[in-house]
């Protein structure tokens, strides 16, 4: 008997043992990032951000809520709104994103989007898609298009058709709610909806390489909203300054990220 059970055990324990006598490693956690306020500017606490991007000097926003959703180019140092365009009542204005002096906008629920001249604001196309619109960002070819769910959609920026999606994961987890999105250093970064954290996440694989922490940001004092939940992400590449902000946030930050260090 002893024979057959350790026949029978052997096998199992190398199994078991299988990862440490290969090599094998289990797969690491993503690493977590925190944050240093470098600046902070004024913005407008009455505005309810669902896209935010920043193009030489200033940021262009889109806001939501059905009758008060706009389309707006602000002035970073002092919040002043210089040019906007309302959309109708009827839509609930999402993400935006700018290419080659073009401004894409996404609508909720409406099957809708807009492409508006950057200097003019005038509208020179509509485009349809399917389910949800909420994030958009480009890496100046391609548009990325976030519907709340797990999956980002890549569109031909030129057909505004879809291409491919990938599947957002942190490790076996699929990551959902993902809202606004920004191309940062060649990642994209993605707001996940009521929650005070930012997804980094492989545009290629879909990998969430990275979580950043923004607990703290803000004072619990001016989120009286339930829906005054951070989501805004806006990247100045030529001086490598990133700027956060929320829903009805009075504020835009300007953070430094620094890797946490585990204990």
């Amino acid at each position: 008997m002893k024979g057959i059970f350790l026949r029978l055990l052997v096998p199992l324990l190398i199994v078991a043992c299988s990862p440490f006598l290969t090599g094998q490693a289990f797969p690491k956690a993503a690493p977590e990032y925190t944050f240093a306020v470098v600046r902070v500017f004024p913005h407008d606490p009455t505005a309810y951000t669902q896209g935010l991007t920043y193009r030489d000097g200033f940021l262009y926003e889109g806001t939501g809520r059905n009758g008060q959703s706009s389309l707006r180019k602000v002035r970073l140092e002092t919040g002043e709104v210089i040019q906007h365009v309302d959309l109708g009542r009827e839509f609930f204005g999402e993400g935006i994103t700018i290419i080659k002096g073009r401004i894409f906008q996404l609508t909720w629920k409406s099957g809708v989007g807009f492409v508006y001249d950057l200097n003019s604001f005038h509208l020179i196309q509509k485009f349809g898609y399917s389910g949800e619109g909420w994030g958009l960002a480009t890496d100046g070819r391609k548009l990325f298009l976030s519907d709340g769910t797990s999956e980002i959609r890549i569109l031909n920026a030129e057909t505004l058709l879809e291409t491919r999606r990938i599947r957002v994961h942190d490790g076996a987890t699929p990551i959902d709610q993902l809202n606004e999105l920004e191309l940062v250093e060649g990642q994209i970064f993605a707001n996940v909806w009521h929650s005070n954290r930012i997804a980094r996440i492989s545009p290629q694989t879909g990998d969430v390489v990275g979580w950043i922490d923004l607990e703290g940001l803000l004072s619990p004092i001016y989120r009286l909203d339930p829906e005054a939940v951070l989501n805004g992400i806006a990247y100045d590449p030529l001086r490598k300054r990133l700027f956060v902000t929320g829903k009805l946030w009075p504020n835009i930050f300007e953070i430094r990220l620094s890797q946490k260090h585990s204990k």
